[in-house]
């Protein structure tokens, strides 16, 4: 169903740290994923279980570690804001997220695609549009308030590639030569060398957003992951603690060895203890107050253990995460109502996780994708790459109104039949880093002087 283009754009991100490694050569012109060549460190023991990497950060050692772990126990930490970066991976179909029910040629594009026009719910703020029936969650979350619709973002003369569109909103700007991402830029600007939980991806391999030039970030698999476990799905050993602490010590003691590979065997020990117990109470599991949905795909669970994590204090700023397959070139209304429907539950989830946790005002999510889909369906039962996008600004501190308009399907489309943008994703960026952050978005993203901001916060 995927395209090769956006197949391949997915092994480069999750090889990030390994460029050059066997992996097929980048076409002359398109870029480099962003963290490409960073020194990725992993406090990791495949027998143990243990499962972090740290991307950059090469003084870190067990004592900047307990740095978080102070942290998480101060008021700093308890009153941190964070925002979660989630890309809908493939270019979800923006046009069957919010339907034009009310727009005749919508119908003649999509013959079969096309949505009844009594189906789903109704978007509130524009009658000629509504929810498909899958995104259930989100309108729900909408009609309280805590959502803002961005109907058709994106920029101009949009590239309908997934690995350079991508690199675009991953880095911030229409600029292929760019190697760091938007928040990973913000947080060189204000993070620390001694706390790579700043910057979190909830994945096995960086999220390029996050990637940095100077200080370190993390990557974790799950929040309910870092264990020290026989693997093969065992529990945890019952002297669990005991063997930490005893690899800690033995680690400690080996750490400035003049053996190179003893010494850094033995600063792997001490560090993956002192992250062991900054991870608290989630690190062998943890309870929600609120119900998940039952999925094999682990996007619910991660976001269950995030929002565990920010209860705990644990010092993050930013998180990101990716989901599903949205590259729907073929049979897209099985797969869209399926992972729209997982992602949209989820989500509800979350946000309804951090109010009853009592810090769902200290936390905004960020959703987007790398493009929309083409107006008109194709002849197998899918949508081809388009331009504008659909995304979404989830939280009780944001608007909850629409951010730009929806041009709709009779005179909203280019000469390429794609939805043309009406907010631009770079001023949607600089909005965020300024009224949320308090950031100068202008030290942070290129070229976003002359575009207005939206208001995004109450």
């Amino acid at each position: 169903m995927s395209c090769y283009d956006c197949s391949r754009a997915d092994l480069f991100r999750k090889a990030v740290a390994q460029a050059g490694r066997g992996l097929p050569e980048i076409e002359p012109g398109m870029p480099l994923p962003a963290g490409t060549g960073m020194t990725r460190r992993e406090f990791v023991s495949r027998t143990a279980g243990l499962a972090l990497a740290v991307y950059g950060g090469a003084a870190l050692s067990g004592k900047a570690l307990d740095y978080g772990i102070a942290q998480a126990a101060s008021d700093a930490a308890t009153t941190q804001k964070t925002l979660v970066t989630i890309f809908f991976n493939g270019g979800i179909d923006g046009l069957s997220v919010l339907f034009p029910a009310g727009d005749p040629r919508y119908y003649s594009l999509r013959p079969n695609l096309a949505l009844a026009q009594t189906a789903g719910r109704p978007f509130t703020e524009d009658g000629r549009l509504r929810w498909h029936p899958g995104a259930n969650g989100l309108a729900t979350l909408h009609d309280e308030g805590k959502v803002s619709v961005i109907p058709a973002v994106g920029y101009d003369n949009s590239n309908q590639s997934h690995f350079t569109s991508r690199h675009y909103y991953e880095v911030g700007g229409t600029d292929a030569s760019l190697r760091t991402g938007w928040l990973g830029r913000y947080l060189d600007h204000v993070g620390t060398q001694d706390n790579p939980l700043q910057g979190l991806t909830l994945d096995v391999a960086m999220h390029p957003s996050i990637a940095t030039a100077t200080v370190p970030v993390a990557t974790l698999a799950a929040a309910d992951q870092y264990t020290f476990a026989p693997g093969g799905g065992l529990p945890p050993h019952p002297l669990e603690a005991s063997i930490l602490q005893e690899a800690a010590n033995i680690g400690a003691a080996h750490a400035k060895s003049g053996d190179a590979g003893l010494a850094t065997a033995g600063k792997i020990a001490y560090d993956s203890h002192h992250l062991y117990y900054g991870l608290g109470a989630v690190r062998n599991g943890f309870n929600s107050p609120v119900g998940y949905p039952s999925s094999a795909d682990p996007f619910p669970r991660r976001l269950a253990g995030l929002a565990a994590m920010l209860a705990a204090g644990l010092p993050v700023s930013v998180v990101g995460l990716t989901f599903g397959h949205f590259d729907t070139h073929a049979g897209q209304a099985g797969v869209l109502q399926r992972d729209l429907q997982l992602a949209s539950d989820s989500l509800l989830a979350f946000q309804r996780d951090l109010e009853a946790r009592g810090i769902a005002d200290r936390v905004v999510t960020h959703v987007w994708s790398e493009f929309g889909r083409r107006a008109a369906e194709n002849a197998s039962g899918g949508t081809d790459h388009g331009s504008a996008g659909v995304g979404f600004l989830i939280g009780t501190k944001v608007k909850g109104q629409m951010l730009g308009s929806h041009p709709g399907v009779t005179s909203g489309l280019d000469a390429s039949g794609n939805l043309k943008p009406t907010a631009d994703f770079r001023a949607v960026y600089a909005a965020l880093l300024e009224q949320w952050f308090g950031a100068d978005s202008n030290a942070i993203l290129p070229g976003v002087a002359g575009l207005a901001r939206p208001a995004l916060l109450k």
